[in-house]
């Protein structure tokens, strides 16, 4: 059996496990216990700006002193890993994925999400990555969770009929969002948008790990196949009375509807149907997206957390905060390089107090 070195880029602070937030959520950790449950893998360094983290995340997972490192590309050079799991802030993924992927080693690198702060280096870290060979994923774990997985079967098997329409209420776009558009955008068969129009409004700061995000949205937009999607954040819910609907021909399906304690519930006419996951069932869908990674480098299976489909839903973040900087529709692809939120309040055309 072939054995896969593991290393880590941003171990985080321990003490964010107990209380997660806008500064850090120490997912590497997270990462960590699913590569430790393979038994093709093997954990050998870890690299933080912060020496103590580095060593406490180091004594956790039973990497060695010489593994454990302050300075990353230092890390890739003795370690020699084979996959790296990065978990930093999202400003800087694009300079050290492509800092792993122009490594003599590195074959595989599984990066938290969102993609990157900019639309620019998101699609320059996709395609640095496509040119060295090197698999890129981003951890839109969610697409393991199980109630989500369910969901989407039940969809494909035709259980609400042709797929018309895509409603979704997360707390925001870009941190939290990107989840849902990205399983949204997987349900619709992981394709571009072929437009998007929306509006935010952001007038209380509300950063998560150095970005900013809006303090509410709304915005549609139309898939290739004419599928459409809208989505609402923040605000009042109750446009959007559940975590996400679909609407098909024949039914609908909701997860997290907020009239039912059920996880889901689907209908075509008559009384609903739920379903609600026992504790105790859950897969952990981290630990689901970590083994995907490793199944995916093994088999050359092309991973449906891969960064052609982390685009297509980044494309949609960008295009929404770009549609509210020219107040109109925007077509895409999407040909700007910058982040439209960040411009925005750097300008001041947004100023959140």
């Amino acid at each position: 059996m072939t054995t896969h070195d593991i290393a880590f880029v941003g171990t985080g602070d321990q003490a964010d496990l107990k209380n997660p937030n806008p500064e850090g959520f120490a997912m590497n950790y997270y990462h960590g216990e699913g590569y430790e449950r393979l038994d093709d893998c093997e954990m050998v360094a870890c690299a933080d700006l912060i020496p103590e983290r580095a060593a406490a995340f180091a004594d956790r997972f039973d990497i060695d002193d010489e593994g454990v490192f302050e300075d990353y590309e230092a890390m890739l050079a003795e370690a020699e890993p084979d996959i790296v799991s990065i978990s930093i802030w999202p400003a800087d993924h694009a300079d050290v994925v492509l800092d792993c992927a122009r490594s003599d080693s590195v074959e595989a690198i599984h990066c938290e999400k969102p993609m990157d702060l900019t639309w620019g280096n998101s699609r320059r870290m996709a395609e640095g990555c496509r040119e060295a060979g090197v698999q890129l994923t981003f951890n839109h774990m969610r697409r393991f969770k199980p109630t989500w997985v369910d969901a989407r079967q039940r969809i494909e098997d035709g259980a609400i009929g042709d797929l018309e329409r895509i409603e979704l209420a997360p707390g925001n776009i870009y941190d939290g969002g990107t989840h849902q558009i990205d399983f949204a955008t997987g349900v619709a068969g992981d394709r571009p948008a072929e437009w998007v129009i929306g509006q935010v409004d952001y007038r209380e700061e509300n950063t998560w790990f150095g970005a900013h995000n809006e303090n509410q949205a709304h915005a549609h937009w139309r898939y290739e196949n004419g599928v459409d999607a809208v989505v609402s954040t923040g605000g009042e819910r109750s446009f959007v009375p559940a975590d996400m609907r679909f609407v098909g021909s024949d039914g609908r399906l909701e997860i997290g509807p907020e009239e039912s304690d059920a996880d889901l519930r689907w209908r075509t006419g008559g009384e609903w149907e739920e379903k609600t996951v026992a504790e105790g069932a859950w897969t952990d869908p981290i630990h689901d997206a970590v083994a995907h990674v490793v199944d995916c480098l093994e088999s050359g299976d092309q991973p449906v957390i891969g960064a052609e489909n982390a685009l297509n839903s980044t494309e949609i973040i960008f295009g929404i905060w770009e549609s509210a900087r020219r107040r109109g529709r925007v077509d895409l692809p999407l040909e700007i390089d910058d982040n439209p939120l960040e411009a925005m309040v750097e300008s001041g055309d947004l100023d959140p107090q």
